[in-house]
């Protein structure tokens, strides 16, 4: 019997709550998103809780090929490492990234940087990708995959007209390598090469 595909359920979880949220009035939905932000704002005010709620939900539903994408790559990383490793790389991403933004923004005065909205899947989504390149055959294939996300997720941080949210998922995107380059290392240790 096959498990529950979490990745799915997750997916499909996080997609019927923006259909709902767009049959909220304005005031309630402008509320509750603000409330499960992890702006400066609320990480300031010590409303941790944000780092986990904040990946529950996004500002309006995701497009059909998005979310197909995280689906399937979520769905891959279940299959090859499992649904808790999955979940555990999904959540040390996001909150790690989120938290490397808020070490960068949080001396901002800005009010609009400040009280932004920041939530979504993206960042947990770029964490656990990266990851996945420890699964991509090793040598030039892997060290291919790793570089191509790097410079495709950085385009973004090096224009003009980029946001904090760029940097973040630059930054879940690298501790995904990292976590991937981890995985490698403890791979070659339990099964070193016999010369």
């Amino acid at each position: 019997m096959n498990p529950i595909p979490l990745g799915a359920v997750y997916a499909g979880g996080v997609q019927l709550g923006a259909y709902t949220l767009e049959r909220m009035g304005a005031a309630e939905r402008e509320r509750l998103l603000r409330d499960c932000s992890t702006n400066v704002d609320n990480l300031a005010a010590g409303r941790w809780e944000t780092l986990l709620s904040s990946a529950f939900v996004v500002e309006e539903p995701m497009p059909l090929p998005y979310a197909l994408l995280l689906v399937a790559v979520l769905g891959y990383a279940e299959y090859a490492y499992g649904a808790w490793w999955t979940a555990a790389v999904f959540l040390f991403g996001h909150a790690t990234a989120t938290l490397l933004v808020y070490g960068a923004l949080r001396r901002t005065t800005d009010p609009r940087t400040r009280g932004a909205l920041d939530v979504g899947t993206s960042y947990g989504f770029n964490a656990v990708l990266g990851a996945l390149t420890s699964a991509l055959p090793g040598g030039a294939v892997r060290t291919a995959a790793r570089a191509g996300l790097l410079a495709l997720i950085a385009a973004p941080v090096v224009k003009r007209g980029r946001t904090f949210t760029d940097a973040g998922h630059l930054a879940a995107l690298g501790i995904g390598v990292g976590l991937s380059l981890a995985l490698d290392r403890l791979s070659r240790a339990k099964h070193p090469k016999i010369a």
